[in-house]
């Protein structure tokens, strides 16, 4: 029987295994790189001290359409992503209507912004605007079809809250308050937020973790 050189025998599993590396390594590149477009593509979210990502032309339950640039004379905006389908979101609609009420003729100018972002049914315009008028809304709820604000901000959950100042820079995100239960709240962190941005300072908390249901988004097309 013939034999193989010696030299070959030795040499063909070692082959075999950089062939292998080689298949893992291309593999590996393959898998990575559409995430790494994907990320390169995602916004980065702001962070405390940064400019709040602004909006243009988002529908209200007005039917007019709405820029950040609109409250130009605003000393503070209040920035919350609701919806109509959370219980959560629900819960803080009365306190979000006293906050309105509360700084609604504060001579420095704090404006109220609710956005919907969730791609729900019950979440749609038609639906937002029976809620207005249900609950006799006095502050903007704006849908954001696209999720593109709540996606520039990074918003994960319904309520979430932020307060831009002055300059439109973010000096706080998070809860509202203390407490999901209107009864044992013992600190407005959003008060609290927008007396800093009247003096021009930050906040002694600028950041809290936001309580309620997860935005649901829309699936992107490929």
């Amino acid at each position: 029987m013939i034999r193989a050189p010696e030299s070959v025998r030795i040499t063909r599993p070692f082959k075999v295994i950089l062939m292998l590396r080689m298949l893992f390594l291309v593999g590996t590149y393959c898998l990575l790189s559409p995430l790494h477009a994907v990320a390169q593509k995602t916004p980065m979210t702001p962070k405390i001290g940064d400019v709040a990502p602004g909006w243009k032309n988002l529908t209200g339950t007005d039917g007019k359409a709405h820029s950040l640039t609109d409250l130009d004379d605003a000393a503070a905006v209040v920035v919350v992503f609701t919806s109509n389908s959370c219980p959560y979101s629900i819960d803080y609609e009365d306190r979000l209507i006293a906050l309105h009420k509360k700084y609604a003729n504060a001579a420095a100018g704090i404006r109220v912004v609710a956005i919907n972002s969730n791609a729900y049914p019950a979440d749609e315009l038609h639906k937002m605007k029976e809620r207005a008028a249900k609950k006799r809304f006095e502050f903007s709820y704006l849908r954001d079809e696209s999720h593109a604000v709540a996606r520039a901000y990074g918003a994960v959950y319904t309520p979430e809250f932020y307060v831009l100042n002055k300059e439109r820079k973010l000096i706080y995100r998070g809860a509202m308050d203390d407490s999901t239960d209107a009864g044992k709240v013992t600190v407005s962190y959003i008060d609290l937020a927008i007396e800093a941005a009247i003096a021009g300072k930050l906040p002694e908390v600028t950041r809290t973790g936001a309580r309620g249901c997860t935005i649901r988004f829309s699936r992107r097309r490929r």
